[in-house]
């Protein structure tokens, strides 16, 4: 999970990861001090200029990932959410679409590649 979530760390298109294990700053040394592990879940927020639409694409594009939530599965997922109808307290106005990815157990390499043709089809 982390060599993907890495990746698209590094991508210019994502405005922000979100997972547990990627965690900075006084949120690392909570997660040093209180775990051993991470899970595969990983939110990617994009940058604003990718809009819904071209997130929806790059999704449709992806080979090795089904569309889904995971209970704990195996194998990767994405599915798209909606965050402007999900909050409830603040604004999610200006920022950018979300999805979340379920990383399974394909080699980190191949999801990886699967995420750089969808994004280069669709987020370039």
């Amino acid at each position: 999970m982390l060599e993907v979530a890495g990746w698209l760390q590094r991508h210019p298109r994502v405005a922000r990861v979100y997972a547990a294990a990627c965690a900075e700053g006084a949120q690392r040394e909570i997660f040093e001090r209180d775990f051993r592990g991470s899970n595969g879940l990983v939110s990617v927020e994009f940058a604003p200029e990718v809009g819904p639409e071209r997130m929806e694409a790059m999704i449709d594009a992806l080979a090795l990932f089904g569309i889904g939530a995971s209970w704990g599965g195996y194998e990767s997922l994405v599915v798209p959410m909606n965050m402007a109808s999900a909050r409830s307290l603040s604004s999610w106005s200006g920022r950018g679409p979300m999805c979340r990815f379920h990383i399974g157990l394909e080699d980190p390499a191949d999801l990886i590649a699967d995420l750089q043709q969808a994004f280069d089809a669709h987020l370039s």
